[in-house]
């Protein structure tokens, strides 16, 4: 970490406000504890401190979890599971709009950097393809119980233009949505069985 940022983090500590939590931890090198830059906990000497960019980071290099700050609460992977969850509550919330990484990120206060690579540590996959994902399954459901017209579950879904649309979901469920909603019409051996239900990863 450079000087410049090292400062700006610790004075993060100093204030123990929680701008950094989940992005950075403070490994206190004289007690050997790991913390979330809010603890409560006494203030550090700026010498004694090593900042990690993750919880799994500080504990390999020999550092116990606080037990007043609890970085490893959320989990096994403590807040970056807690940044993951809040990433899908947004993405089920705000599907229809024209979301991208900067603006998945702002709210929750991280980078676009470190939410793609914390979403996709935790998940396995990134933050573009779980809203692919939380698209299709709105899509098929508005195909098989709506009377909305294509064009309109497009827009339902945050894609605008019709054709923009079919093309999309036709890459993504291996058929046309006017074929998916005859299938479904036609009560066939169809969606749930033949239908990939996990659409292709994009990065």
């Amino acid at each position: 970490m450079n000087p410049v940022m090292f400062d700006e983090v610790y004075q993060s500590v100093v204030r123990r406000d929680s701008t950094y939590d989940g992005v950075y931890y403070t490994g206190v090198r004289t007690t050997r504890i790991v913390c979330r830059p809010s603890c409560r906990a006494r203030t550090p000497k700026a010498s004694n401190v090593t900042f990690y960019t993750s919880l799994e980071e500080a504990v390999r290099a020999g550092f116990r979890p606080c037990k007043r700050c609890r970085p490893d609460a959320g989990g096994r992977l403590g807040p970056d599971a807690v940044l993951a969850a809040q990433a899908d509550t947004m993405l089920e919330a705000r599907f229809a709009e024209r979301l991208t990484l900067q603006s998945l990120a702002e709210p929750l206060g991280v980078s676009p950097f470190h939410l793609q690579r914390t979403y996709k540590r935790i998940t396995g996959q990134s933050p573009a393809a779980r809203l692919d994902q939380i698209r299709l399954n709105k899509a098929r459901e508005l195909l098989k119980d709506s009377g909305l017209t294509v064009a309109d579950i497009g827009k339902a879904v945050g894609l605008r233009g019709p054709s923009h649309f079919a093309a999309w979901f036709q890459r993504k469920a291996g058929l046309a949505p006017t074929e998916y909603r005859i299938l479904c019409e036609g009560g066939e051996k169809n969606d749930a069985e033949h239908i990939p239900s996990h659409p292709e990863a994009r990065e």
